[in-house]
């Protein structure tokens, strides 16, 4: 077992995500806990832009992200261009996350509804 099996959300926040082929994406902006089950729904990744600026927020399904020890952050099986072609928003014009919006994003990513 590696080390406590939990996790505060603090620490996640900011930690760097990268692809299957170890190229850096972005990082992790903000998680969004389901009310109900409790269970993490999406990581908004922080992706795009100059030098943090003219960043967005793109939501992935929670599932897909990986932790990986060795690069001390998250992996997901997708590729800058998927990312581009993603549902995002600006930081300060968060979405609804209704179940309509989040079957967007899993359809996207090809992962089922909750």
């Amino acid at each position: 077992m590696i080390g406590n099996p939990v996790i505060s959300s603090d620490k996640v926040e900011g930690t760097t995500v990268y692809n299957t082929n170890g190229d850096k994406l972005g990082s992790i902006d903000d998680l969004m806990i389901d009310k109900r089950s409790g269970l993490v729904r999406y990581a908004a990744l922080e992706f795009g832009g100059f030098l943090g600026m003219g960043t967005d927020r793109y939501p992935i399904p929670w599932s897909i992200l990986k932790y990986d020890t060795t690069l001390d952050g998250y992996v997901v099986p997708m590729d800058k261009s998927q990312l581009e072609n993603a549902p995002h928003y600006e930081p300060t014009a968060t979405p609804d996350y209704t179940d309509e919006y989040g079957r967007k994003i899993y359809d996207h990513y090809g992962v089922n509804w909750m």
